[in-house]
């Protein structure tokens, strides 16, 4: 019997893992570096890797790497805010429906500022009992970690929770923590096969029918 879930935010509840690889590839352009989709899938998604290695190895050290991200997370921030209906269809219609039933908080890698900008506009934080951002725990997925403070947060056992994930390392983290793993595929990910996920679906609707089976 499942007691409570745990989201992750980018990608699942949100529609904005396309805008962050753009943010990223284009600011990369501007330092002569190149990322394509697979890189970022590979570096971002399957890893925890990022992209700035390619700078690196261009003889950018790492102060100068510093500042550059700093940078480039102003540009995301200011992109967020420029965009609308952000919202995965369908999300808001299954959040009301578990919420009633279930406990639920978000465990992210996005930090706090990233966070608050995609969701400023949006109804979603209502239901969940939490938020666990980056600024929140020392490692981030694929490490357990997030998903162990979730866990705590919502005073339940990993049998007792369910996971909603869109990246290969964020199910490593789900499982890694002893937590049953479904995940909701987006543009960015269907090619993968997600092996050792519970379930695989690609829309809300499904991902509802596959909540609920394991609520009964």
């Amino acid at each position: 019997m499942i007691s409570g879930i745990l989201w992750d935010n980018d990608g699942v509840l949100v529609d904005t893992e396309r805008i962050y690889f753009e943010v990223n590839r284009d600011y990369l352009r501007l330092h002569d570096a190149e990322l394509s989709e697979e890189d970022f899938f590979n570096w971002f998604l399957l890893d925890n890797r990022g992209a700035w290695h390619l700078l690196s190895e261009k003889g950018i050290t790492a102060e100068e790497i510093a500042a550059l991200r700093k940078r480039r997370d102003e540009i995301y921030t200011a992109r967020l805010l420029t965009e609308s209906g952000l919202a995965v269809p369908g999300v808001e219609r299954v959040l009301d429906t578990l919420s009633k039933r279930v406990d639920m908080g978000v465990v992210t890698s996005a930090n706090r500022e990233h966070y608050d900008a995609i969701h400023a506009p949006l109804t979603l934080n209502r239901h969940f009992k939490f938020v666990l951002t980056a600024e929140t725990y020392m490692n981030s997925k694929p490490s357990p970690e997030p998903y162990l403070l979730g866990l705590k947060r919502l005073g339940l056992k990993g049998e007792e929770c369910l996971v909603i994930e869109d990246s290969p390392r964020g199910l490593r983290a789900a499982t890694d923590a002893g937590i049953r793993c479904i995940i909701l595929r987006n543009r960015m990910t269907m090619h993968h096969e997600f092996t050792g996920a519970h379930r695989v679906v690609d829309s809300m609707d499904d991902l509802l029918i596959e909540i609920e089976a394991l609520l009964r």
